[in-house]
């Protein structure tokens, strides 16, 4: 009996420190944000380093950590090595933490809060209050994440406008339309941005908060 116990004992050390790997590959800032940047859709080194401003040897050897914690993969095209998580489970962790931290981490509100705050009038909707729109056909919703990341996935009847071309593309919007900005989700502010730009254009125009993976987890609930 006594062995038996000092066996169970073991395992369970053993099975927290497997936890424990997880744990301390989500310590860094900086791979939580490659985490979710793919979430988006896959990437190669060099998008992933434009994309979160870092240089390639970090994203090199932020990556490797998260090979060896099994949260992302590769495939090989060409030359060039490109990385996606290695689960879609991990995208529902990752909203998890989310809720979670904004939940239990007042700094999380008041950092947003204080942003928008120095944002003239912005208003945000509810992912319900845009379903609603959505359904009586009154609004044109508008992606502002990366073409690629629009064409791995985006809500239904959106229009692909990036950010970095907005100034550009927003004169295609008709006048009279309502407006509805939205991009990665809640950790990417480009949508009070461009809601920003939108009105000083003459536009009725609003934010959402959530991005494509919060839009379907409500829209599919597990």
């Amino acid at each position: 009996m006594e062995g038996s116990l000092a066996s169970a004992k073991i395992l369970k050390e053993e099975l927290y420190k497997q936890l424990a790997r997880i744990g301390k590959c989500l310590s860094s800032d900086k791979r939580l944000e490659i985490l979710n940047v793919l979430s988006q859709s896959p990437k190669t080194v060099e998008k992933l380093a434009a994309c979160t401003g870092m240089n390639l040897a970090n994203v090199s050897r932020h990556l490797q950590i998260l090979l060896d914690a099994k949260l992302v993969k590769f495939t090989k095209k060409g030359t060039y090595a490109i990385y996606s998580l290695a689960d879609p489970e991990i995208i529902d962790f990752m909203s998890s933490l989310w809720r979670i931290s904004e939940k239990q981490l007042p700094d999380i509100a008041k950092l947003k809060d204080d942003f928008l705050n120095n944002l003239d009038g912005i208003q945000t909707l509810s992912i319900d209050e845009v379903m609603e729109k959505v359904n009586n056909e009154s609004i044109v919703l508008v992606d502002l994440r990366p073409k690629e990341e629009f064409e791995m996935g985006h809500i239904s009847g959106a229009i692909s406008m990036p950010m970095e071309e907005l100034d550009t593309l927003m004169s295609e919007l008709p006048k009279d339309a309502e407006v509805i900005a939205y991009c990665q989700g809640p950790l990417c502010v480009y949508s009070a941005l461009a809601v920003q730009k939108l009105k000083q254009k003459g536009y009725k125009a609003y934010r959402m908060d959530e991005g494509i993976n919060e839009w379907q987890g409500h829209v599919m609930p597990h």
